[in-house]
């Protein structure tokens, strides 16, 4: 029987709960449909578009050992110098080089957030990578610190093991990695949604009024006997002699009428 009342108790907060969002689906919608159309707007035309380039690199054995096989071990070593050769690649030895030799108008550190090296898939290939608002320099920016590293670290570390696999190309129809507009329109849509429920609920919990008879029965614990219609001060006298005349009667639980 307990669980019963539970179960009804539940249905009856539930449908609360639903009412309360029905009553205010209008706010909901302006609210998410703000927050999506700010997070478009925002991604279409305040952000700026960042394109991205990559030169590929292949780390394998030096013109000396060519003829030699490889062996576990040599392929080992040429995964460790990849670790090593990313920290080279971002070290003020090339990145200042590169500002050098290439006349560029950005300091060494301005350079460096944009550069990015990876080892593709731990094989003996490593990537760099540019991201620059303009995709031509991005293409150039990355080819420039390929070569100049690969001609700096036959002086550094008495190697010459480092090949250019692929040169970064510019693209006729480049399309920016960032921001994407469309996940961003997503993701404001569904964070409008969260965020316009909670302030419904929010509007809702400090809201003290009583709105219904059904409320003054659950708060009070009696039975409304009674309710009179709402009369507008600039109504006709005739139509509010007859509104007075509509009220809705209740008996109470002795069987007796009372008049509000």
């Amino acid at each position: 029987m307990e669980e019963r009342r539970d179960y009804e108790e539940m249905e009856i907060d539930l449908r609360e709960l639903f009412q309360i969002i029905k009553k205010r689906l209008s706010l909901i919608f302006i609210i998410t449909l703000i927050a999506t159309m700010a997070s478009g707007i925002v991604s279409f035309f305040v952000i700026t578009p960042i394109y991205q380039a990559s030169t590929e690199l292949l780390v394998n054995k030096s013109d000396a050992e060519m003829n030699a096989m490889y062996s576990y071990n040599d392929i080992q070593t040429n995964l460790k110098l990849i670790e090593t050769y990313s920290v080279i690649i971002k070290s003020p030895r090339i990145i200042d080089k590169v500002i050098s030799d290439y006349h560029l108008e950005m300091s060494s550190q301005e350079l460096t957030d944009k550069v990015s090296v990876n080892a593709v898939k731990n094989s003996q290939v490593m990537a760099i990578t540019v991201q620059d608002p303009d995709q031509t320099n991005a293409a150039k920016l990355a080819n420039a610190v390929a070569y100049t590293f690969k001609t700096e670290i036959l002086k550094i570390m008495k190697v010459d093991n480092v090949q250019i696999l692929t040169q970064a190309k510019e693209v006729e129809e480049p399309s920016p990695i960032k921001p994407k507009p469309m996940l961003n329109m997503a993701i404001a849509f569904v964070v409008g949604i969260m965020a316009a429920v909670g302030i419904v609920f929010l509007m809702e919990y400090l809201d003290n009024s009583i709105k219904s008879e059904q409320e003054i029965e659950r708060l009070l614990g009696y039975p409304v006997l009674g309710s009179i219609a709402t009369i507008e001060e600039n109504e006709p006298v005739n139509n509010a002699k007859s509104q007075r005349m509509s009220r809705s009667m209740k008996f109470s639980n002795r069987g007796e009428a009372n008049e509000i």
